[in-house]
């Protein structure tokens, strides 16, 4: 298994945990849900900005959950 399948499988595997973490969406705060969903946008965007990249994931996922928490913060 090459580094770029691996990190295919890393970024569709946090979205998968991001989901399954939603299980419980009712009693999570408006940030805390805008965290979850940047984070989880951020990182399929960075992924696939950076040819499936390992920083370029892990970073669009960091990115993403502080601007999907400051989004949330708002509501």
């Amino acid at each position: 298994m090459n580094i770029t399948s691996f990190a295919k499988i890393a970024a569709v595997s946090v979205v998968a945990i991001a989901a399954t973490g939603c299980s419980t969406w009712d009693s999570m705060s408006g940030r805390q849900k805008g965290a979850v969903t940047g984070a989880g946008v951020g990182g399929v965007a960075g992924a696939a900005i950076t040819n499936g990249g390992v920083l370029g994931t892990v970073g669009g996922a960091a990115i993403g959950g502080v601007v999907g928490d400051q989004i949330g913060k708002r509501r």
